[in-house]
């Protein structure tokens, strides 16, 4: 009985996986072999040629470098490129090694978040654009397309802030049914044409580049749309476990290398000239049964609202970690479910995520134009986690894994060079794009810092001196006051403002300081009762991606204020970045917003800081 439950279990964590982790690379066969057929003839030899060069992109990149080697390390169960970035961080005695791990992994995040705009607009558009073959409809004007995919974007960053959770349930069994017509249909394709499958042979790839030369290398920067989305297998992994995730993936695997070899097919014997600009994957599925292609066209714009789905999460939860490790602003986060640590929404990324799709969609308007900018984004983020990996194992002396990802990153570094030459048709818009992150969180750094300079905190031994002497002298308010405090043995300018210059002092004075550890999960409490007469302290650890609730840790600790103080920074600054910051700093809310304090008994101190 206990087998049974235990394979209805892991059926259910690996239809999960299907929903919740594979929409990205999923529905890349949408696109993937209509944007390289516009560049070069669907001859028996380039198709082989480019066939054999998505296989092994397939294992070498997603396969050995995230099941495998990735998958191999994490931090409580978690992945992505932040958890990789604290691994190798705490292994690092170098100041100077510390600085490039820190600044690789800022890019990292910053081409991630790049990554997650231009997703939801290729796929949500490729998918549109199939209305152009339906039976009877006729042509369907470009902007018709335009404005079809702009109402559906809109109508899915207007949901979320009613979670995910609720519908989530129902990507999986959808996302099955996608991935087995993607196989049933490049299976009947695959069986017209068998002699393809000698694509599975790397020999057809290389002699591919080696004959086509300069077109050849352009190519490549297309072949690697077919693993975009290969990060989430990792990124995901705390949210189901590494084991559901990578047997999903070999149905996954099986599926898209068996579509793409059918489109492959199908597009040889045709013959699909690039010049008519035919959509191979909705052409092969009107060819193989016309009946069933309003079915397949409604199925695959459900796969595509999935995969954007899945991206929008990641975004949240890429910036709340981002939040939690202080290099973003603090920003109002809602917790959309109460069972899912994961399931979070933030306003001001999603309005501004939405912003960024539409614009994306108007600047290129179509799915092929739009493949011109994506994959830098892409490939770089790979390139990135793979030079972690490799870092991480040589510190570990794990030389079987050390040399894997050495050739891994020798086949990243390829397709990054080949994305390069995106750059004049589009893909500097990627760079662009993953530039606006980059410099806030430049910024958010760089002001934070030059604030810690500037920030006259009083070592505590100091200021208890004086405080003994007020707290002696008998004029003390009832009840409890806490005072939020960076550190319990440094008090802030606020405090020593409030308690010895204003003499306000109660009978219970409580420092309270919030922590955030490198391991994504788990709460700590330190209580220090008596750090002199009337003053405790109370220092919480929480991981970076820990849903952390105040109220109910001071009710856990017996801990009921009358009141709680903050400081509130009132910054000056001349330098232009550092104003920039200052505004930024007044826009966001304030960290008690952010933790979600009781606000009646929140008193916020104005604390004057000249940078």
């Amino acid at each position: 009985m206990d087998k049974k439950k235990s394979s209805h279990s892991s059926f259910g964590e690996i239809t999960k996986a299907m929903g919740l982790v594979f929409g990205d690379i999923g529905t890349s066969p949408i696109y993937t072999l209509t944007v390289i057929f516009f560049l070069t003839s669907p001859t028996p030899e380039n198709v082989i040629g480019i066939l054999s060069l998505i296989f092994w992109t397939l294992i070498i990149i997603v396969t050995v470098e995230y099941t495998f080697l990735a998958m191999s390390m994490s931090s409580k169960g978690e992945g992505g490129i932040i958890v990789l970035k604290e691994i190798l961080h705490s292994s690092l005695k170098s100041a100077r090694s510390m600085v490039y791990v820190t600044f690789l992994g800022y890019i990292g995040v910053s081409l991630l978040m790049g990554d997650g705009v231009i997703t939801p607009a290729i796929s949500i558009l490729s998918a549109v654009e199939g209305l152009e073959l339906i039976p009877g409809m006729g042509h369907i004007d470009e902007n018709t397309v335009v404005v079809i995919t702009i109402a559906i974007t809109i109508l899915l960053f207007a949901v979320q802030s009613r979670g995910t959770d609720k519908v989530a349930s129902s990507f999986g069994p959808i996302m099955i049914l996608w991935f087995s017509s993607l196989f049933i249909t490049g299976f009947v394709s695959l069986i017209e044409s068998p002699g393809i499958v000698l694509a599975i042979s790397p020999h057809y790839g290389i002699e591919f580049l080696i004959n086509n030369g300069l077109a050849g290398f352009i190519v490549l920067s297309e072949v690697i749309l077919c693993a975009t989305g290969g990060e989430a297998l990792y990124a995901d992994m705390g949210h189901l476990g590494k084991e559901p995730i990578r047997r999903a993936w070999y149905f996954v695997f099986f599926a898209l290398v068996i579509n793409y070899f059918g489109q492959g097919a199908f597009a040889m014997r045709m013959n699909e000239g690039k010049e008519e600009q035919i959509n191979i994957l909705f052409a092969m599925i009107k060819h193989q049964a016309e009946f069933l292609y309003i079915p397949f066209l409604i199925l695959t714009l459900f796969a595509t609202i999935i995969a954007s789905q899945a991206m929008i999460s990641a975004m949240f939860s890429l910036v709340y970690q981002g939040i939690r490790t202080h290099i973003f602003p603090l920003m109002r986060v809602k917790y959309t479910s109460t069972h899912l640590k994961s399931q979070i929404y933030v306003a001001a990324v999603n309005w501004g995520l939405l912003a960024a799709v539409i614009f994306v969609i108007l600047l290129f308007k179509k799915s092929t134009n739009l493949a011109a900018a994506y994959g830098l984004a892409v490939t770089a983020t790979m390139t990135v986690s793979t030079i972690f990996m490799i870092w991480i194992f040589l510190k570990k002396d794990f030389k079987l894994k050390f040399y894997a990802a050495l050739l891994v990153l020798v086949v990243n570094l390829a397709f990054l060079f080949s994305v390069f030459t995106k750059i004049p048709h589009g893909g500097y818009w990627s760079i662009i794009i993953a530039a606006v992150p980059l410099l806030i969180i430049y910024i958010w750094t760089f002001g934070n810092k030059s604030v810690y300079r500037s920030f006259r905190s009083l070592p505590i031994d100091t200021y208890l001196t004086s405080f003994d002497q007020l707290y002696q002298g008998g004029k003390l308010l009832p009840g409890t006051a806490l005072y939020f405090t960076k550190d319990l043995y440094m008090i802030p300018p606020y405090m020593v403002h409030c308690t010895i210059r204003g003499s306000i002092m109660y009978e219970h004075n409580i420092l309270v300081s919030v922590i955030t550890m490198d391991k994504p999960f788990g709460v700590q409490k330190l209580y220090v009762p008596d750090i002199t007469e009337g003053l405790s302290g109370l220092e919480v650890q929480a991981g970076y991606m820990e849903k952390l609730d105040v109220p109910k840790i001071l009710k856990e600790t017996t801990i009921d204020p009358k009141v709680m103080f903050y400081g509130v920074d009132d910054i000056r600054a001349k330098k232009p970045m550092l104003k920039f910051f200052a505004f930024i700093k007044k826009i966001t809310p304030n960290f008690v917003q952010f933790l979600d304090l009781p606000y009646h008994k929140l008193h916020g101190v104005v604390t004057r800081i000249d940078l």
